[in-house]
This record gives structure tokens, sequence and C-alpha cells, in this order.
């Protein structure tokens, strides 16, 4: 008979590339494991996988083995049979009982991630020093859920999953229509709208207008005009979420979030008319842009900017997005988790 002390929860990180999955599943096999559930998650270095095995081997040969296939930071604790639910199904459940007992929020988030400590914090939320084992929920302004695990830290894209299930607890948003305005610096006011392909002279309009140099930062080349294909790929749904910026009859600015491959991550472009820039715009529509992944359920928000990009950098930044140099000494990259964007 199985025993519990058979079950594993087994979690690593993973580089980015074909076939390492399948060398983590081999190295387990060969130690006589069975598995029984497999997520793969998103995470600041790397995509995470999560094993739950039965496996007659020690937590320490296993780490050993997984770090050997190339997996990094293996952490392995024990799991029982009750861990075996179906993942989605159990969420479903959890949900449904959030929704008729909102009040006890922290209680049902901490059984949704497994946590060992769930509560309610009020004011001043989120601590300077990254704490892994600790994930804060926000909820309202001054209001938000800390949870605590001590055996296997957070991911990003439990944060998202955290954020998502949050909001069941909260009144429905009042909806504004698709149209929203923004008022900037110098006191102008532009309504920013989905992109569809009834914008498309406008656009091609837009990059008339702007400088050589506007649209290298924007797509790493002077490109002239926007090709056919690739606006009608902006304009796409099911390829990512794009937004115009809108004055006196012009667009004068273009967001655009393109959903990638990788799992629980989305990269977000911007290009702003030279006039424009500087009077917030682009932080308004980049906003907009990363509270759209949040709904669509992506942990993460990349973007690749030129290294000479200082303005691209500082908006970033401001947000609380942290940059990396790329394996391209002119490019950077900048990782903003959805659920750490700064209220300021």
């Amino acid at each position: 008979m199985l025993m519990d002390m058979g079950f594993l929860r087994i979690r690593t990180t993973v580089d980015e590339r074909p076939g390492r999955l399948a060398s983590l599943a081999s190295a387990l096999a060969e130690r006589g494991g069975n598995i029984l559930g497999l997520s793969v998650q998103s995470d600041t270095d790397g995509t995470v996988d999560e094993f739950v095995a039965d496996i007659p081997a020690t937590p320490e040969t296993v780490r050993e083995a997984l770090e050997a296939a190339g997996g990094r930071r293996v952490q392995v604790v024990p799991a029982t049979a009750h861990e075996l639910t179906d993942e989605p199904t159990r969420a479903l459940l959890l949900a449904s009982r959030l929704r008729s007992m909102p009040w006890r929020l922290p209680e049902l988030l901490a059984e949704l991630l497994r946590a060992d400590d769930a509560r309610w914090i009020y004011g001043e939320a989120v601590s300077d020093l990254p704490d892994p084992t600790q994930l804060v929920v926000p909820v309202a302004a001054r209001r938000a859920v800390r949870l605590r695990r001590a055996d296997l830290p957070f991911t990003l894209t439990e944060a998202a999953r955290a954020a998502a299930f949050a909001r069941l607890a909260q009144p429905a948003v009042e909806q504004s229509g698709a149209e929203r305005a923004v008022k900037l610096g110098d006191g102008a006011e532009v309504t920013v709208r989905p992109l569809t392909s009834i914008y498309r002279e406008a656009v091609r309009d837009l990059h008339d207008r702007c400088s050589p140099e506007s649209r290298r930062f924007r797509y790493f080349t002077s490109m002239p005009a926007l090709p056919a294909r690739m606006f009608d790929r902006l304009c796409d749904k099911s390829r990512g979420y794009s937004l115009v910026a809108g004055h006196d009859g012009q667009v004068v600015a273009m967001a655009n979030l393109m959903f990638t491959p990788d799992p629980g991550i989305a990269e977000m472009a911007f290009l702003v008319e030279d006039r424009w820039q500087g009077l917030g715009l682009g932080t308004a529509m980049a906003r907009m842009l990363v509270r759209a992944a949040r709904d669509l359920g992506y942990a993460e928000v990349r973007a690749t900017m030129l290294s000479d990009n200082a303005r691209m950098r500082r908006l970033l930044i401001s947000l609380g997005a942290t940059l990396g140099y790329t394996e391209d000494p002119g490019v950077v990259e900048a990782r903003l988790p959805v659920g750490a964007m700064a209220s300021a």
C-alpha cells in the first residue's frame, strides 16, 4: 500500500530551452518516480516546473538527480494524497466558496496557494526588501492579505492567481465603456481606445509624423512605415491587446501588449509622437496595458528596449520594473510583475 511519505512536491527552475522538461521527467523515472501532477509557472529568472510524484527516494536524492538533469534551485517537500486533486477543479470550488463568504478571503487564499499563514494587513503593506517566502495581495488602497509559506517561495504565476482570486471578493467595477480620457501634464486631454482596423490610416500618419529616432526606439530600426501584416497582427485580439490615443482627429500614440509562448508572460511596446512625449501619456498607457495583462491572467510584463532609450527606462522603473542586460550589449530587458506596479 502506498504511504503518504512517498508523495513529494518538487519544484525546480529551468532554462527555457527544448527538452529540459523531458530531462527532468527522465531523472525522476530513473529513480522509480511516478509523476502524478505537473504545472509550469513563470518566475523572475526562468520557468518553474512543479511536480507531484510518488517516488521511493529521499528528498535529497531527488534534489541531486534533478540538479544533475539541469534543474536550478530544486526544492522538495512532502506532499499528501489529498494534494492530487485536479487543480482547476480545486480552484473553482474555492472560488465558489469565496463568492458566498468573501470575508474568508485570507483563509481561502491560504488554501489556494497552500500557504502556512494568511492574515489581513493594513497601511503600508509591501516591505522594501523582497522576501520570496512572503506574498502580499492588495485588496484595497490600504488593505491587503499577507501570505507566508516557508518551504516553497511564491512564483509570479502564483501571485497572478492570488490577485485574480482576490478580485472575486471585491464589488464589481462599473464599466466606463471602451474609451478612456487621459489628462496630460500640460492640461491637454487625449482619448484612449482599443486599436482596430479603422485606425489603419491614422496609425500610418502617426509613423509619418514620428522622428526616425522615435521609430528606432520602438522597432530597433527607423521603420518609415508600419507593414500591413504587422498592423493586422497588432489588431488581432488572439495575439495581443493594443491601444491608441487620439487628439483632435489624430492618433498621437500607440501601445501594444503582445502575448508570448512563455507561460504567464506578455510583452509591451510604445510609440508616442515626439511632441506628445514627456507629458505622462506613455506612463498612462503603460498602466492600462499592465492592468489588461493582469485581467488576462498574465504574471509578468516584459519590454525590450535599446540601451540608449533613457525615457523608456525611466518610465518602466517608475512602474516598479527591474532592468537587466541581454546577450546583446545594446539591448536592455525590463521585467514587471503585474502585481508590483507602483501606485504613484
